[in-house]
């Protein structure tokens, strides 16, 4: 359970006394693995309230789960002011605590005149991440989060904002519950697509990792073509810097197989990521014919 409440943290970051027009709310009290789908959705919306209001917004939340909370602030807002989320990776009660400057480098990005541009960002280890690209990829180290496909947007330098990217922002959906389930099968050599064929059976909707550029065995591919049929389906790749080609390759599973079947590629999206994307489009009514639109932006055009 967090040690602090939204008063306390502040008041154990003097530097956040200066800030004006500045205050805080304690919204949740629950370590991140604890966030559940609907109570996430509720952050969400009030994030995306204030950001109406024209606030900057500063959200801290457990890091294990804090690119997926991202990912939902980025299809639910509809402001133009700035939602930025943030946390730490050392407790405040160890040495190298990074809670205190993160907490400070996100309110400077949430004031700062550039915010509009941003949309949904994560600010960590003085690093400014899209809400969409970023992963984290350390589990314990102070740079705990980063965008291996696309790298930073740019620096928080002594409490002044440097950008050099506008990040690709999703439409904004009208979120009306994250009730769907939508499963993730990553699969591994050898795998016959039993796994798939399982998730398709039960849930309302699938992201499947394909291996490389975006190939499959010829069993998964088999059973892709079945689930498709059944449920919407987002293919994404493996490899943290993926992409998915279009007509390299020639043989049974290749990438333009796996295109053939009628999935969603969004291979610039980690998994979590896309599992958010496909619950907050299902979540707001669309059918397989409209979520490839609204996950244009995370393949090649």
């Amino acid at each position: 359970m967090p040690a602090l409440d939204a008063e306390a943290l502040v008041e154990a970051v003097p530097a956040l006394a200066a800030v004006p027009d500045f205050s805080a709310q304690t919204v949740l009290r629950a370590p991140g693995p604890h966030l559940e789908l609907g109570q996430a959705l509720d952050i969400a919306r009030q994030a995306s309230r204030l950001a109406d209001e024209g606030a900057g917004v500063v959200i801290t939340t457990g890091t294990d789960t804090l690119e997926e909370l991202a990912v939902l602030c980025a299809f639910v807002k509809a402001g133009e002011a700035p939602v930025v989320l943030t946390g730490a990776s050392r407790p405040a009660t160890t040495a190298g605590a990074d809670g205190p400057a993160n907490l400070v480098d996100a309110v400077a990005v949430a004031g700062s005149a550039q915010g509009p541009v941003m949309g949904t960002v994560v600010v960590f280890g003085g690093e400014i991440h899209a809400a969409m690209t970023v992963r984290k990829v350390d589990s314990t180290g102070p740079s705990a989060f980063g965008s291996p496909a696309t790298g930073p947007l740019g620096r928080v330098v002594d409490g002044r904002v440097w950008l050099h990217a506008r990040p690709l922002r999703p439409p904004h959906l009208d979120v009306r519950s994250l009730e769907h389930r939508v499963e993730i099968v990553h699969p591994g050599m050898g795998d016959d697509g039993a796994l798939l064929r399982a998730a398709a059976g039960t849930a309302d909707g699938v992201v499947l990792v394909a291996f490389g550029a975006g190939h499959l065995s010829p069993g998964l591919l088999r059973e892709l073509r079945a689930a498709v049929a059944r449920v919407p389906v987002i293919v994404t790749c493996r490899p943290e810097r993926s992409a998915m080609l279009v007509e390299t390759y020639g043989f049974e599973g290749s990438e333009n197989d796996v295109r053939a079947t009628g999935a969603v590629c969004a291979p610039f999206l980690s998994a979590p990521a896309a599992r958010i994307a496909l619950l907050c489009c299902l979540g707001a009514g669309l059918d397989r014919e409209h979520i490839a639109p609204a996950l244009g932006n995370w393949d090649v055009s």
